[in-house]
């Protein structure tokens, strides 16, 4: 009978090193899986965030200006409004003044944020009492549609009761219109609101004034007559005709 002498040792080594190799094998192809999925995720959020960048440049110098005159309108409306309390006989008006300046007050923060996220410059407003000032310049200064004259601001501050609710719509009215004006130009200017934000704050500004134009005008005819004969008109005609050229 022959004998087969045979060493387990190593037969034991050998099969060490196969277990090493094929698990060693397995665990580099999943780390090179996860690698793959991390880095195929990480080029999804390179190329989301790239959209995101370039819808935001996606804008013209006509969007720019926009923004940055609405905010100096807004802001006169504040002014205007704040003289409400002390001065409104009428609660309705009250109630419409607080609406006025909480929804502008948003706006005017919504603009600046589109201003800064495109690196473009945001007006600088100073306010004391009926004194507002956009970029050093007094807003009764300002030739935009619907602005009014300092003079007309101070004749609004001089106001009181029924003569100021009457005033306060007139004017108000007035720098409503204004402001859908320029939406309006905004709007027939070529390539400008293309932007999905541009475009969805002009047109939530235009929805908001035209509400409030007939709401303003509903009031103002259901007013107590009074004498405003010498309420001059808002800045409207000579804007209108000095903006389209």
């Amino acid at each position: 009978m022959i004998y087969t002498h045979f060493n387990r040792q190593p037969l034991a080594a050998l099969l060490i090193i196969l277990l090493v190799t094929v698990f060693g094998a397995c665990s580099s192809t999943s780390e090179m899986t996860d690698n793959q999925s991390n880095d195929e995720q990480s080029d999804k959020e390179e190329l989301y965030w790239s959209r995101v960048n370039s819808a935001k440049m996606d804008y013209t110098e006509a969007d720019v200006k926009f923004m940055s005159k609405m905010i100096g309108h807004h802001a006169q409306a504040l002014v205007m409004s704040r003289l409400v309390p002390s001065r409104a006989s009428s609660e309705q008006l009250k109630i419409l003044a607080r609406r006025i300046i909480n929804g502008q007050t948003d706006e005017i923060k919504s603009m600046s944020r589109w201003l800064r996220e495109r690196g473009e410059n945001v007006p600088e407003l100073k306010m004391e009492g009926i004194n507002l000032w956009v970029n050093g310049m007094l807003s009764g200064k300002m030739d935009m549609a619907g602005m009014l004259s300092q003079e007309q601001l101070e004749q609004l501050k001089a106001a009181e009761g029924n003569r100021f609710d009457h005033l306060f719509l007139k004017y108000m009215i007035g720098h409503h219109r204004g402001a859908v004006l320029m939406v309006d130009q905004l709007l027939e200017t070529g390539g400008a609101a293309q932007e999905e934000a541009a475009f969805k704050l002009a047109s939530g500004i235009n929805a908001d004034q035209q509400t409030e134009i007939a709401r303003m005008q509903r009031m103002l005819d259901a007013l107590p007559p009074a004498d405003i004969s010498d309420a001059g008109e808002v800045q409207g005609r000579e804007s209108q005709n000095h903006d389209h050229k």
